[in-house]
């Protein structure tokens, strides 16, 4: 009853397309054109007037890399974007059609939209259509399982498209992997934001550093909500200065 395909590990946004020109918006309706600059010719590779739905993605070591497509939507200096969109340019991945020359399809089933995709868009390294497949959708969670890659969204076969709202015609797998670590202390950044610093205990029974994790929230945020903060106590760590 189902469609599957990859689910990226990127920014979702709309790209409104005409022959010439291509705006690209995220959830919140941001421009992102600025920040992603190597995507501003994409429209050369549409045939018609067009919304599509899709992923801005980086590719690192082969693989989706959320933190260098979030990376460039905070940056605002020209000669960094510069610079990042040369190293790790970034691709724009089409997985719905919102409009077409004058027709809003959200009312037609999933299969007629992405069907009109391939004679629509010419693929090529800056802008790609999301490849789906039916039947195997376990088969293509176990391959996602074994590239570490972010995981399958599932599509239900006739299924609408809806504007603002979560549907529950799409259903995430996401590839989670877990493990425990020791809350070793916290950063208090400059934008009101909070770093923990995680330890892990090696073989050796010795606590090393593994990495820290950004909140969402701010120490004032989660002090509302009575989370206890405990200042940094010393101990035999090996932690960066």
């Amino acid at each position: 009853e189902y469609l599957f395909e990859l689910k990226f590990d990127g920014i979702r946004c709309l790209a409104y397309i005409d022959r010439k020109s291509v705006d690209l918006r995220n959830k919140r309706n941001k421009e992102l054109i600025n920040q992603f600059p190597e995507l501003s010719n994409i429209f050369s590779n549409v045939n018609g007037q067009c919304i599509l739905d899709g992923e801005i993605i980086v590719l690192k070591n082969g693989k989706p890399d959320f933190y260098e497509v979030q990376k460039r939507t905070v940056i605002t200096d020209f000669f960094k974007i510069k610079l990042l969109s040369e190293k790790y340019p970034a691709t724009f991945v089409v997985y719905d059609l919102i409009y077409l020359d004058n027709d809003l399809l959200i009312d037609i089933p999933i299969e007629e939209r992405i069907n009109k995709l391939p004679r629509l868009v010419n693929e090529n390294n800056r802008i790609s259509i999301s490849k789906v497949i039916e039947n195997t959708g376990i088969e293509l969670f176990n391959i996602v399982k074994s590239k570490e890659l972010e995981g399958v969204v599932a599509k239900r076969k006739g299924s609408k498209y809806f504007f603002e709202k979560r549907s529950t015609d799409w259903i995430k797998f996401k590839y989670l992997v877990d493990d425990d670590f020791v809350l070793c202390g916290y950063i208090q950044k400059d934008n009101n934001m909070t770093s923990f610093i995680l330890g892990k205990y090696d073989s050796g029974n010795n606590l090393k550093y593994h990495g820290h994790v950004t909140l969402g929230a701010s120490i004032t945020t989660l002090n509302q909500y009575n989370y206890t903060i405990i200042k940094y106590h010393p101990f035999n760590c090996d932690l960066p200065k």
